[in-house]
């Protein structure tokens, strides 16, 4: 792993020797519906695996910095975003943040499609806000910003998949945040709405402080961010400019 050079910035989040351990349930007895009619009161003997999804991090994030997690599928890429972003907590070492770090990851996001757009909308404003002053420009941001119409007052549940991307775009990117996890599964929905997404994203990014993103798609990369990390197996393999880091994974097997 390459060293990177220590930098005199200050440092916004730093993690030594993190681990994270996810325990994973397995059934020992093969569930069919034979064994459960003849046998419908046995108990199904089970057990506790722990999957180390992330081993052994040790990384500085200095305030201003543009992270690239470059890695295959499985790498810990998102993990490490969801740790940052304190949806998890280390299971080992130590992670300390001078930051508020903000995940703009999608899935999950909206947490009961139940909810109209509108409801989800004051939702995210109350997390991030823990109040409502200024919420009336943020909803007509958003509102007109994700041109759903009447849809916004109604149940997600009902929405197609071009039309809750949009919503959560809107959402997500209405206002600027110190620090964002960002993982490219977050998406501008149908081809129509493309071009002021991106000009919006691109605005979103630069408006932050620090920016570590996650994505496969080199382009995107090279547009918002000067740092690449990267990961392969919950293991950090390298840290360097992103010119250098996209080199690295593209001229050596790390699988």
């Amino acid at each position: 792993m390459e060293k990177k050079s220590i930098s005199k910035c200050k440092i916004a989040i730093s993690l030594e020797n993190v681990s994270l351990n996810i325990p994973i349930i397995q059934s020992n007895e093969r569930y069919t519906l034979k064994s459960t009619l003849l046998n419908p009161f046995s108990k199904k003997a089970s057990q506790i695996s722990i999957f180390k999804a992330l081993k052994n991090i040790n990384l500085e994030i200095n305030h201003g910095d543009k992270i690239a997690l470059i890695g295959p599928n499985g790498a810990g890429k998102s993990t490490l975003l969801r740790l940052l972003s304190g949806i998890y907590l280390p299971s080992e070492g130590k992670l300390t943040t001078t930051t508020n770090v903000h995940p703009v990851i999608y899935k999950g996001f909206l947490t009961s499609e139940e909810l109209s757009g509108f409801k989800a909308a004051k939702a995210h404003y109350l997390n991030c806000k823990k109040n409502l002053d200024g919420f009336n420009n943020f909803l007509q941001d958003v509102e007109s910003f994700c041109e759903l119409g009447d849809f916004f007052y109604k149940p997600v549940k009902i929405y197609s998949e071009g039309m809750k991307t949009r919503l959560l775009f809107s959402i997500l990117t209405a206002f600027e945040h110190d620090c964002l996890a960002m993982d490219e599964g977050i998406g501008a929905g149908d081809k129509a709405f493309l071009v002021k997404a991106e000009k919006r994203l691109q605005e979103f990014v630069q408006g932050s402080g620090t920016l570590i993103l996650a994505s496969h798609a080199n382009e995107l990369l090279n547009k918002f961010c000067n740092r690449g990390i990267v990961m392969d197996k919950g293991v950090i393999k390298f840290d360097s400019s992103l010119e250098n880091a996209l080199s690295f994974y593209e001229n050596r097997s790390i699988i």
